[in-house]
């Protein structure tokens, strides 16, 4: 063969592989206009579509948890991690000067799992979401808090929550079944979607009547409430 004759069959072939690099392109496209796009938009209606209500400090919902009457003036919100140690101090706290405020005030908890810091914190929750299906749900919540030195390190902890559950005398095939339904797991996230339309990034996060408290102490708690309350009076 001629030095030409190689130089020929040299371009032959990368137009040859040129041509096949555009076909496979002209496929490639075609396949993600109508292949692909419409599976990512349907993926994208779906999100949206299926993520529940988010309600901000200042509201209060049907599925909200709620210690108190509604009729008081003063709300209290408090987004928490049932992991976090903070937290369990927070609900210590809480439980100790409850009492002293009850007449004016109502608490609501709502779900803020920090899951890359507490890895069972996301599981503490669909058992406490699970339970409050049947009518359970401070039970568990005060439950879990009070033995989160036990099961925090724990690395499988769904037997040492079914423990719990049975001894708070709950149907544990109902508590199950509620733990992977779509509602329990939407008010989970939609708890931490508007705690983080709120501003929260860090728990135990505490709203007074919309404002966020910083050093939740008794102390801290109390004279908010107490200015609150008064404010409402006026």
């Amino acid at each position: 063969m001629s030095k030409r004759q190689q130089q020929k069959k040299i371009k032959e072939q990368k137009q040859a592989a040129a041509k096949q690099r555009d076909r496979a392109k002209k496929i490639g496209l075609k396949v993600f206009t109508f292949v692909i796009t419409p599976v990512l938009l349907l993926f994208v209606f779906y999100t949206l579509f299926t993520q529940g209500p988010t309600y901000s400090p200042v509201e209060i919902s049907d599925s909200d948890h709620i210690r108190g009457t509604t009729e008081n003036s003063v709300t209290i919100v408090v987004y928490a991690d049932f992991q976090c140690p903070a937290c369990a101090t927070e609900h210590e706290t809480m439980t100790q000067l409850w009492p002293s405020i009850r007449d004016r005030a109502l608490l609501i908890f709502r779900h803020y799992p920090i899951t890359a810091q507490h890895p069972n914190s996301w599981t503490a929750s669909l058992y406490a979401e699970a339970a409050a299906r049947q009518n359970r749900f401070w039970e568990m919540h005060d439950y879990l808090f009070a033995t989160q030195p036990i099961w925090a390190s724990m690395n499988n902890v769904e037997g040492e929550f079914d423990s719990y559950a049975l001894e708070l005398n709950l149907d544990i095939d109902q508590l199950h079944e509620d733990i992977e339904s779509e509602e329990v797991i939407s008010k989970i996230r939609n708890d931490q979607r508007g705690g983080n339309s709120a501003g929260v990034r860090s728990t135990p996060a505490v709203f007074i009547n919309g404002r966020l408290l910083a050093n939740p102490s008794r102390t801290r708690i109390i004279e908010a409430v107490n200015e609150e309350y008064e404010a409402a009076s006026d």
